[in-house]
């Protein structure tokens, strides 16, 4: 496998320090397994957030954990993000390459409990290489039952630490309200996102249903979980967990929303606005798209029901408060807009592919048998779900379910009574679990996705996925149909 370079990466973010092996390369797969350790890290000597330039006096702007100095560095807990990269990027390949030397077997329940934990001095060790950063531990949660996630998924050891470890991470410039970190691979698998404390506690208490949810439906809309991780230094712990990306970028996105079917405040504010790409709400989607979005009867049908089936598990767990993730890629307009980054798009294109996850795509996680060896995913729609607005304008939909690490505890029982008594509590976001389900689907399949109208007027809206022949019935109107579902080579890297 190529090193990691050690200029900046395509994000003008900061990489490995000059000198530094890869992850990839560093160790392979020759490590020997740590074993179980459960104890909390001691006698750690220097703190990955030493290099932070805190101590300089320079002023910190922080979004909960994360900061952002003067000089532009991101930090979380202190550490700066280019440690932080390097540590995640040492430890996976260092639990990777372990779990290369145990032997594949059922998952058992103990699984889901096991926390493997190993130290990675900066001098090195016979488990560990040296490496530039300072001393940092990383734990591993449930490496057996998450190996064997990645593999119901289609995801090889090899291509998981190429996609991760091979090249530096690109961190993304949105951190959300929570102030949690982003980072996608540079070959646009994987999302690394950094969660609290609870979260992870959640996500662990999840397992087991997860796992029984995975093996009855594959094709899910729920987030796809690859690997929960922790980097420990300094006292402070830094949870991670990698995912899979809904929005790949090299697919130009007009639009965004984050939908709960609610409307207590659920309008994009005047400083997200501002972004480049702004994630808008639901009465934002009420105002710009008031007829909603229109599917093909089969697409309409195999979204609300994989909608349906996910709300149920995420109701049994008790979780509310969750999203759809929606980006809009309008075909017509990217036809009249002129290429851009032409440079980054011939770059792309030298790096090999991996093999792609099943089921990673909008498309597949609502219809189609993804074939192991290759996904139904082509050059020709990349993963999108085809639709259209009420202009006919022809759309390409990326969606999938996030935010779904929140139970219906207490303190969230308590702040929808009290919410409840000024508003009305059937608009608020904070809900039970029951009604926050039904409520939800009721605006995805009634609001914001519609089938095609019946009536002659609407012929010209009619639908096919991009990975079946289309019907020559009146040839001038359905060859423009044809093509409605493709995006031209000139938009595509």
């Amino acid at each position: 496998m190529a090193s990691a370079s050690s200029g900046p990466s395509a994000a003008g973010v900061s990489s490995f320090d000059p000198g530094v092996p890869s992850c990839a390369s560093a160790s392979g797969f020759n490590f020997l397994c740590c074993g179980v350790n459960r104890k909390r890290a001691s006698g750690i000597k220097r703190s990955v957030g030493s290099e932070v330039p805190y101590a300089s006096g320079m002023p910190i702007k922080k979004i909960g954990h994360r900061g952002v100095d003067s000089s532009g560095e991101t930090t979380y807990k202190k550490t700066t993000s280019s440690a932080l990269k390097g540590a995640i990027q040492l430890g996976i390949t260092h639990t990777v390459g372990s779990l290369s030397t145990k032997p594949e077997r059922d998952v058992l329940m103990q699984d889901f409990y096991v926390v493997e934990s190993i130290f990675f001095p900066s001098e090195g060790s016979n488990l560990t290489p040296a490496h530039h950063y300072n001393d940092f531990r990383f734990k591993t949660y449930a490496p057996v039952a998450f190996r064997y996630f990645r593999e119901l998924f289609g995801i090889r050891p090899d291509d998981y630490l190429y996609s991760l470890c091979n090249e530096p991470l690109i961190e993304l410039c949105s951190s959300g309200a929570s102030g949690s970190l982003f980072y996608v691979s540079s070959d646009d698998e994987f999302i690394i996102k950094t969660v609290q404390h609870k979260e992870a506690e959640f996500l662990q208490k999840l397992l087991p249903g997860y796992y029984m949810n995975l093996n009855q439906n594959p094709r899910t809309l729920l987030p796809k979980f690859y690997g929960l991780y922790c980097v420990q230094a300094g006292g402070k712990n830094i949870r991670i967990v990698v995912m899979n990306n809904l929005l790949p970028r090299s697919v130009k996105m007009h639009i965004k929303y984050d939908l709960k079917g609610s409307t207590y405040k659920r309008r994009a504010s005047q400083k997200e606005r501002e972004k480049p790409l702004p994630t808008f709400k639901d009465l934002d989607f009420l105002q710009d798209i008031p007829d909603g979005l229109f599917l093909d009867a089969d697409m309409y049908n195999a979204l609300c029901k994989t909608l349906q089936r996910d709300c149920l598990v995420l109701q049994s767990f008790k979780i509310m408060d969750y999203s759809l993730l929606m980006s809009i890629h309008n075909i017509d307009h990217a036809q009249r807009e002129p290429l851009g980054n032409e440079a980054q798009c011939s770059a792309d294109t030298r790096k090999p592919a991996p093999q792609k996850a099943l089921y990673s795509t909008a498309m597949e996680s609502i219809q189609g048998e993804a074939r192991r060896g290759g996904t139904m995913e082509t050059d020709d729609h990349m993963g999108g779900i085809p639709a259209r607005n009420s202009k006919g304008e022809r759309l390409l939909l990326y969606i999938g379910i996030i935010d779904i690490l929140q139970s219906y505890r207490f303190v969230k029982k308590l702040e929808h009574s009290w919410k409840a008594l000024v508003h009305d509590g059937d608009t608020v976001s904070v809900h039970r679990p029951g009604f926050y389900a039904e409520r939800f689907q009721r605006f995805m399949c009634n609001t914001v996705f519609k089938k095609i109208p019946s009536q002659p007027s609407w012929k010209s809206l009619k639908l096919q996925s991009p990975s079946s022949p289309i019907e020559q019935k009146n040839s001038e109107d359905l060859e423009q149909d044809s093509t409605s579902l493709v995006i031209p080579k000139s938009q595509q890297c």
